[in-house]
C-alpha cells in the first residue's frame, strides 16, 4: 500500500497535515474510487482499517492511539483492488463553524461513505451525525453509496440483541430521512466485529461494488461453478482477505469464515517453506479434506489473488484433470479482464 498526498478538504493552506509524501498526479487521484470512513470518537474507523490492511491483531488495536487529522492511504493489493481510503477523525465534526472543511472537496469524488456506530456505547448519539452527512453528501454527489457499520458487535452475546439494534437504527434513520424527502437516499447496514470475520465480510460487500467488472466475474465463477460441480467459488484478495468476486449462490458466513481460515493456514505454511521461487509462489494451491466429504481447494490465479472453491460428494483425484484445465480457461479469462481493465484506466488518464 501507499500513501498519498490529500486533495484540498480544507479551505485555508495550514489546516491539513498530509498522511504520505508520495506525490501523485490529480489524473491518478481520479481514476480511483474513494472511501471515506467516518463516525464519533473511539467508534473503531482505526482499528478496522489496521485490522483489515495491516494485519494488526484485533487485540493489539487496544494501543492504538485516536486519529486527530483526515488520513489519506492509498489500498492498492491487486489490479482489481485499488482504491485510496480516507479517514476522518471522530472528534472533528465536519459541520462545526470552528472547522473550515470544504464539504464540496470531500463529497464530490466519494464514491461511498462507510459510516461506523459503536453499538457498544449509547448509539443514538450517532445518528444525527450520520443524517447531516447524508444529506449534505447526497446533495453535492447523488451517487455516493452509504454504509453504515454497525460495530463492535461482540460485546452483544444474543444474535436477537444485534438484530434489536439493526432494527432500531434501521427505522430511526430511514424514519428521519423520510421526513425530509430523502426517502430516495439507499442506506445498507451491517453488524460487524474486528473479533470475527464479519468485518471482512461487510468491507468485501462494500468494495465490491466499486469494481465495474464485477458482473463479468460472478458470471465467470457461475461458469466455473456449472463446470466442475462446485458449489461455491470466491475469488479472494489474499492480502486483505477480502474477496472481491463470488458467484450468484447465496453467501454462507460459516463458509466465509472456513475459507478466510483457510488462507491464513496456506499463507502461514508458505511463509514457513518459501523457497524464494517467484514462479513456485505462482502456482501455490493446496486442497483440504473436511470431515463430511466435501472439500476446500485454493489456487492461486496472480500474485495477488486466489481461486477458493467448495466442492462435496467428489473424488477429487477423479475429477483433478477437469478442474485444473477450468481453472486454466478462468486464469485466462481473469487475464484479459485485466488487460481490459488497464487499458481503459490508461484511456481514462488521457
Amino acid at each position: 500500500m501507499a500513501e498519498i498526498n490529500p486533495p484540498e478538504l480544507f479551505i485555508g493552506s495550514d489546516a491539513i497535515q498530509p498522511f504520505s509524501q508520495e506525490p501523485v498526479s490529480m489524473a491518478e487521484q481520479e481514476a480511483k474510487p474513494q472511501i471515506i470512513l467516518m463516525g464519533l470518537r473511539r467508534c473503531g474507523k482505526s482499528s478496522i482499517a489496521q485490522v483489515v490492511f495491516n494485519k494488526i491483531t484485533p487485540n493489539g488495536t487496544v494501543l492504538l492511539e485516536s486519529t486527530t487529522k483526515i488520513e489519506f492511504t492509498d489500498i492498492e493489493t491487486n489490479t482489481f483492488l485499488h482504491y485510496e481510503l480516507v479517514e476522518i477523525p471522530g472528534q472533528m465534526d465536519i459541520f462545526e463553524s470552528t472547522v473550515p472543511m470544504n464539504h464540496e472537496g470531500l463529497f464530490s469524488n466519494c464514491d461511498a461513505v462507510i459510516y461506523i456506530i459503536d453499538c457498544s456505547d449509547s448509539y443514538e448519539s450517532a445518528l444525527p451525525y450520520l443524517y447531516q452527512i447524508v444529506t449534505c453528501a447526497h446533495k453535492i454527489n447523488p451517487k455516493i453509496r452509504f454504509e453504515v457499520f454497525i460495530h463492535k458487535t461482540d460485546v452483544l452475546r444474543q444474535d436477537g440483541d444485534k438484530l434489536a439494534i439493526r432494527r432500531s437504527i434501521y427505522y430511526k434513520v430511514t424514519r428521519d430521512l423520510q421526513d425530509s424527502c430523502l426517502e430516495a437516499v439507499k442506506l445498507h447496514f451491517y453488524l460487524t466485529s474486528i473479533y470475527d470475520y464479519s468485518i471482512f465480510e461487510a468491507l468485501s460487500s462494500v468494495v465490491q461494488k466499486l469494481i465495474p467488472e464485477l458482473p463479468t466475474l460472478e458470471n465467470m465463477l457461475n461458469l466455473l461453478n456449472q463446470k466442475c460441480r462446485i458449489e461455491k467459488s470466491y475469488l479472494f484478495d489474499l492480502h486483505s482477505k477480502i474477496y472481491i468476486a463470488t458467484d450468484s449462490t447465496p453467501l454462507d458466513i460459516a463458509m466465509y469464515a472456513l475459507v478466510s481460515d483457510m488462507i491464513d493456514t496456506v499463507l502461514d505454511l508458505a511463509n514457513i517453506y518459501d523457497s524464494g521461487s517467484d514462479a513456485k509462489d505462482a502456482n501455490l494451491s493446496s486442497t483440504f479434506e473436511l470431515n463430511n466429504k466435501s472439500f476446500l481447494f485454493l489456487k492461486k490465479v496472480n500474485q495477488y489473488l486466489a481461486l477458493v472453491v467448495f466442492m462435496t460428494g467428489e473424488d477429487l483425484q477423479e475429477t483433478s484433470g477437469l478442474i485444473e484445465y477450468n481453472f486454466y480457461l478462468f486464469k485466462k479469462a481473469l487475464e484479459n479482464v485485466f488487460e481490459i481493465r488497464t487499458r481503459k484506466s490508461k484511456e481514462k488518464l488521457l
